[in-house]
């Protein structure tokens, strides 16, 4: 990275990152996409696979001195540069070293070895408002969000809450 080096925060169309990523190289911007791994289960497999960090959102390298920024908003998969009014707002010098640092030390992962949990199973909520709360898992919405059925008020309510929020009872 040289001192004319500018990156910038790009937003792509849905699940278009690694299309944006690729037309980006192509045309010669540096870029880069912080993802995690996480564990994945279909038809009785179980598998590892890496996910964009922040979906819909990349970043792009810019040398000042010699590309334009605005060829970024015909690339395709890509939707718009975050910008305030009709200037592209820089990310903060350091934001990128610290996530790559971070995404290759795995901090980022989602590979905990959790006993999963199972549909009609109690489970007790342990962060956020429903704290302590004791409630019945009703539906894995999908690897990070599930529906619990917790007793609120004298009625039965459905929360949908993430995954890590709670354990088993």
């Amino acid at each position: 990275m040289t001192v004319e080096d500018v990156w910038y925060a790009v937003y792509t169309r849905p699940r278009a990152e690694d299309t944006a990523l690729d037309n980006l190289r192509r045309q010669g911007y540096r870029a880069y996409l912080p993802r995690y791994r996480t564990a994945v289960s279909h038809a009785r497999r179980r598998r590892m696979v890496s996910r964009p960090l922040f979906p819909r959102y990349l970043f792009a390298g810019v040398d000042r001195a010699s590309m334009p920024w605005r060829p970024i908003l015909s690339t395709i998969g890509v939707s718009g540069v975050v910008r305030a009014g009709d200037a592209p707002v820089p990310v903060p010098d350091g934001l990128l070293a610290a996530l790559r640092a971070q995404e290759a030390a795995g901090l980022f992962d989602r590979i905990g070895a959790r006993r999963p949990l199972n549909v009609g199973e109690l489970v007790r909520v342990t962060v956020g408002a429903f704290r302590e709360m004791v409630g019945q898992l009703i539906e894995l919405r999908d690897q990070d969000r599930i529906v619990v059925l917790l007793e609120l008020l004298g009625r039965q309510v459905r929360a949908q809450l993430e995954s890590a929020a709670v354990e088993a009872a």
